[in-house]
């Protein structure tokens, strides 16, 4: 039993090491530690005051025909998300609809998360999320590439990215290495076509009818979030998604 304790202890003091490393790994770039100096401190003082406490997790929600990145917190103990900034997209690439093969410029609709935090991007600072995922590589099929090296970048180009400008993707990437270091492995980077009301749908569905099967399975994780405030639960089959 001391054994097995020992060993737990042991593992716990690693992994906390290793969340709390990844912040010190991260500030050692130089662009990071700007983006600190300069976005920190003020960053601080409204999660303080939204009473986030010194540990959160963090969601983005964005949609295209909007043009609109939003960052979703809660504290680590809290139960929901709550709206904590609004960004504006600076440029755009393609039109509604997900991305389906290499080249085709457009940002991918659906149901994501961070894997890539990139301190040296040839676009300032960049994060990466986990495209293609399995709905995408079932709509591509296994005779067409997918494409990857999707971002959330700075500077105000892309082809099929989320740009924001250099001074915004400062504080979501201190946003995200902060929720990261807090122990979030899985940052949810939800991307939607619009803002999936009924009504919405019904209007872009007339300029995009092919892609009404698609969006429907995309509305009830949207739904779910408008109600629940809470990270949405997916499953990846067969070229859809389907909340648990």
């Amino acid at each position: 039993m001391k054994l097995t304790c020992l060993t737990f202890l042991l593992s716990l003091s690693i992994m906390v090491n290793a969340q709390n490393n990844f912040k010190a790994t991260q500030i050692k770039f130089e662009r990071v530690e700007k983006a600190y100096d300069e976005k920190w401190e003020t960053l601080q003082k409204f999660i303080k005051a939204a009473g986030y406490g010194n540990d959160f997790s963090m969601l983005i929600n964005a949609y295209k025909a909007e043009g609109k990145l939003e960052v979703w917190l809660k504290a680590k103990s809290g139960k929901s998300y709550s709206l904590f900034r609004i960004y504006d997209f600076c440029a755009h690439s393609g039109t509604l609809g997900p991305k389906v093969v290499e080249g085709d410029g457009q940002t991918p609709e659906g149901f994501y998360y961070i894997n890539v935090f990139n301190p040296m991007s040839s676009f300032h600072l960049s994060l990466g999320v986990n495209y293609p995922n399995a709905v995408d590589l079932a709509r591509t099929g296994k005779n067409r590439k997918t494409g990857g090296d999707i971002y959330i970048h700075g500077n105000c180009v892309t082809v099929g990215c989320i740009p924001l400008t250099d001074e915004k993707i400062k504080e979501v990437y201190v946003l995200t290495v902060e929720a990261r270091n807090s122990g979030q492995d899985n940052i949810p980077v939800n991307i939607y076509p619009f803002k999936m009301t009924d009504a919405n749908i019904k209007k872009y569905s007339a300029q995009f009818p092919a892609q009404l099967i698609f969006w429907k399975t995309l509305q009830p994780g949207y739904l779910a979030f408008e109600k629940n405030k809470t990270a949405v639960n997916v499953k990846e089959v067969k070229g859809e998604y389907i909340l648990r």
